[in-house]
């Protein structure tokens, strides 16, 4: 077969994603706290950008020259004003009573620009992070403590070895035998440091395990008596609520071991989860929806989570002037310009898109945010995206990671979109949240003569015009940590005669 060159003219359709169109998309699943720090970044590197004053402050800045302000320090303010109409004075009206001396104010100015890490005359400013209280962690705790509890210098490296051994619960898994053998030491003396540490706080620290764990504990309060010993030693039972054995194995009564439980519960498994070193961060609202007067709902996006960016175009006419004769200078400036647009540009698409699916979900749910969450109506991607005219895969960025504050609570916008579970005879679908909320319900309100089964449950909600079946019933129960209809009906039943009692 011969090879040969020849010219062919072809036509296609492609689609090309530009740095700009994926960045835009970028920006649609970017927290608001992400998004801040994009855009802080892009000021910094684009001379053109700058972020948008609030209101109130223009209008502060805009008498900042000139002889309106001179007629300002001139006119008398209001409380100057009201301090005359009223009487104001703070003059000691007891004389006997001569009251604590106030320093002058270039006194306490004085004293003020002398502390480390104020204002003074150089007008350097100060971080407040220099004035919060440092974090310690479960290991600083221990650590601190060690130098009371231990005086020989070898048993306080085994302790700071076993210190570092600690995960954030404040459980130790490696075994004595293997921590020996990595410090070369017999494991009875590594035995021997690890008692003394377990008297140390928080109560439950060092244990091995979870009945180890609560066994410190009620050693601390003089509670670990043979009874209890032999509950924290069979707490497979208790997690199966078999009452009836562990009656047997304690040699207690029932009100003795509903009495035993309940000090069980007052205990920490996790004694050292109170050192966790994560921050708790408040979640803002994305959207707000309020009752409007007319009956409907008023949807508006947080201006807290919408930062605002300017092109400062007066600042480009001068610098593109006559002034700017290198090519590389005009060109960076132009395509400064350009960046500058495209991101202003950008913000407010996204603005857009958030606003149109919170108006759509709004719109969708508005028999949840009127009656309740037994309202919650079957939403899915497509159903929004579909009412929108976009694609799915937008309307899945703008819900990942945003918020809305409505009179029913904060909710993510995920939260909206739920699985629809089948009703009775082609009535309304059910959202699977809704299904497990009544489930939830109906477990709560069951009496302790009449625990309700799966079975029960399935019947309930068929006759409410559900149609699920009983292996979804178990794997939403258990989801939600319910226990089983026979260990509910024992715990319920144990109470119910306790409480007759």
């Amino acid at each position: 077969m011969a090879l040969s060159a020849s010219l062919l003219l072809r036509q296609s359709q492609s689609l090309v994603m530009t740095p700009q169109l994926m960045q835009s998309i970028q920006l649609l699943q970017m927290t608001h706290l992400e998004l801040g720090q994009f855009i802080a970044a892009e000021v910094e590197k684009n001379p053109l950008l700058e972020f948008g004053a609030p209101e109130s402050a223009m209008e502060f800045d805009g008498k900042s020259q000139g002889e309106d302000r001179d007629d300002d320090r001139q006119r008398p303010s209001q409380t100057e004003r009201l301090s005359e109409a009223l009487d104001g004075g703070f003059d000691n009206v007891y004389q006997d009573d001569a009251g604590p001396r106030k320093a002058d104010a270039p006194e306490l100015l004085a004293q003020w620009k002398s502390m480390p890490g104020s204002l003074g005359a150089s007008g350097d400013a100060y971080d407040l992070d220099d004035f919060v209280a440092g974090h310690v962690t479960l290991k600083e705790h221990v650590s601190r403590q060690v130098p009371f509890l231990l005086h020989d210098p070898v048993e306080i490296l085994v302790a700071r070895h076993l210190t570092d051994l600690l995960d954030d619960c404040g459980y130790i898994h490696q075994g004595l035998d293997d921590v020996a053998a990595d410090l070369g030491k017999e494991a009875a003396g590594i035995e021997n440091v690890l008692h003394g540490l377990q008297t140390l706080d928080p109560p439950g620290i060092f244990a091995r395990s979870l009945g180890e764990c609560l066994a410190l504990q009620l050693r601390r309060r003089d509670r670990f008596d043979p009874a209890m010993e032999a509950l924290v030693a069979n707490l497979d039972l208790l997690a199966r609520r078999d009452f009836q054995s562990l009656k047997r194995i304690c040699g207690v009564d029932e009100e003795d071991l509903l009495d035993m439980l309940a000090e069980i519960r007052a205990l920490d498994p996790k004694p050292g989860s109170g050192f966790e070193a994560s921050a708790t961060e408040s979640v803002v609202p994305d959207v707000i929806v309020r009752a409007a007067p007319d009956g409907g709902w008023a949807i508006e996006l947080n201006p807290e989570t919408l930062p605002r960016v300017l092109v400062n175009q007066d600042y480009y006419r001068r610098v593109s002037g006559s002034a700017t004769r290198d090519e590389a200078d005009r060109t960076f400036l132009a395509e400064a310009l350009q960046s500058a647009n495209w991101l202003t540009r950008s913000l407010d698409q996204r603005a857009r898109t958030i606003m149109k699916v919170a108006t759509e979900i709004v719109r969708q749910q508005d028999a949840f945010l009127t009656h309740g969450i037994d309202h919650l109506r079957p939403l899915n991607l497509k159903m929004v995206a579909d009412a929108i005219k976009m694609h799915e895969s937008t309307v899945s960025r703008v819900t990942s990671n945003k918020y809305m504050l409505t009179p029913r609570g904060l909710f993510e916008l995920k939260y909206f979109f739920t699985v629809s579970i089948a009703a009775v005879e082609g009535g309304a679908a059910h959202s699977a949240e809704s299904v497990r909320h009544r489930i939830r319900t109906m477990i709560q309100d069951e009496p302790p003569e009449a625990v309700l089964s799966d079975d029960d449950i399935v019947a309930a909600l068929k006759a409410g015009g559900i149609e699920i079946a009983r292996r979804t019933v178990a794997k939403y129960r258990e989801a939600m940590n319910i226990p089983s209809s026979v260990q509910r009906r024992r715990e319920k039943r144990a109470l119910a005669r306790v409480t007759a009692g």
